[in-house]
């Protein structure tokens, strides 16, 4: 058996949603992530190919499975002058000083700002819904993954949906696009005047691009 930080992993919480799956009756899913939570998607659909039956990756963290350099420099570089973006960003970048909750919760305070393409009022208001638990956090991260992960989604036969934020400083934009390349069935949508929550800050360009991939 895992150890117990292991088990929050996001490669061992694949075996959960392959129970809630059966537990529901389904013979299929469509499975529909954000950010970190496509790794955990994208760990399921590995490990359960045949019951994904479509895929939707919104903003995914591509630089563990694609060679495609990161082109965040660019992307940040665009934004010089911006007061709040550029101390977001050196939060950002120094990581968290932190072993407790409320130091963690902090610094994704500090840092939010770097996730959007603008920081407006419902920017500030949405990066204030929710809390972190570091600990959490530590354990999803516990379990690398194995060495031969891309190699396995190339056999994912479901269609893929890639959404990608053009302004996205915490992905870049050239990783994430060619992810889609990855799967044989993966295109990848660009969503302008976007960072790293398309649904917020782009919604109906974010509405529009999943309706039409989810299309009967």
């Amino acid at each position: 058996m895992p150890h117990s930080e292991e088990r929050g992993s996001f490669w061992t919480q694949a075996d959960d949603i392959e129970r809630l799956r059966i537990h529901l009756g389904l013979q299929r899913m469509v499975l529909v992530a954000h950010s970190a939570g496509t790794r955990l998607a994208l760990a399921y659909a590995a490990q359960f190919t045949r019951s994904v039956s479509r895929l939707v990756l919104i903003t995914p963290p591509a630089a563990y499975l694609v060679d495609e350099a990161s082109d965040t420099g660019t992307i940040s570089e665009r934004r010089h002058g911006d007061s709040d973006f550029e101390a977001a960003l050196t939060a950002l970048v120094a990581g968290p000083q932190t072993n407790d909750d409320d130091g963690y919760n902090a610094w994704q305070q500090e840092s939010a700002p770097a996730g959007y393409a603008r920081w407006g009022a419902k920017e500030r208001a949405h990066a204030q819904v929710g809390r972190w638990s570091l600990a959490a956090t530590k354990a999803y991260f516990s379990v690398d993954p194995p060495s031969d992960l891309a190699p396995r989604l190339r056999q994912i036969a479901a269609p893929v949906l890639v959404l990608a934020g053009a302004e996205d400083c915490l992905t870049g934009l050239a990783p994430v696009t060619a992810l889609a390349r990855l799967f044989p069935s993966g295109i990848a949508v660009v969503i302008e005047n976007s960072g790293h929550y398309p649904w917020v800050e782009q919604p109906a360009s974010f509405r529009e691009a999943i309706d039409a991939f989810l299309k009967p």
